[in-house]
């Protein structure tokens, strides 16, 4: 059964209006606003700027979104689920020692990706992302990284629809246009303790 949105500000309804294909042309900044050449700190270092399909799936309950770099770096594939609970998105843990993740609403057309808690993982690693949908296919999502509790860089991703749902992969896809979409979870170690 399907979680019925109250509002249209409401997490489900916008996860709603996520679903789809996405090209997301991703760009890091320093603190100042200067672009980056090299995203060091993050949970995957590399080249900046790259580009990604962002395959998301949203029934009204569960939630599955999977990233592929497509250009600017090798080919990389990320995948993570969560689930719709009394109206806010729980995240699948996100790794080893991941503190708890959510979806929570920033009003009609704005989710909020982030740590339920603020805790000693958090410490480590913590990247909010702030999506917003800017009209019919086109969103940013821009996030403020944190490394051992001090800002580092931002991002911004500037997102164009591609296809108006995620069941199948995109012809042109890099890891070619048969099987699933969706890849098993992908666990990250950038919330354990070091040593």
């Amino acid at each position: 059964m399907s979680a019925r949105p109250e509002t249209a500000g409401a997490v489900a309804h916008t996860l709603g209006l996520l679903r789809g294909v996405w090209h997301d042309h991703v760009e890091v900044f320093d603190l100042a606003g200067r672009p980056l050449a090299h995203d060091e700190f993050s949970g995957t270092p590399g080249p900046a700027p790259w580009d990604n399909l962002v395959y998301i799936d949203f029934d009204g309950e569960a939630y599955r979104q999977t990233n592929v770099t497509f250009r600017g770096r090798p080919l990389h594939v990320r995948s993570f689920a969560g689930r719709l609970r009394d109206g806010v998105l729980v995240f699948e843990r996100l790794g080893p020692e991941a503190p708890e993740h959510v979806g929570v609403s920033g009003g009609p057309g704005i989710l909020i990706f982030a740590p339920r808690a603020v805790d000693e993982a958090w410490q480590r690693y913590s990247e909010p992302d702030f999506i917003r949908l800017l009209g019919p296919g086109q969103r940013t999502r821009t996030t403020l990284l944190y490394r051992q509790g001090v800002a580092v860089r931002t991002l911004t991703a500037y997102g164009q629809r591609l296809a108006p749902t995620a069941e199948q992969r995109l012809a042109w896809d890099p890891r070619g246009p048969d099987g699933p979409v969706h890849n098993s979870l992908s666990a990250t170690r950038v919330f354990q303790k070091p040593g």
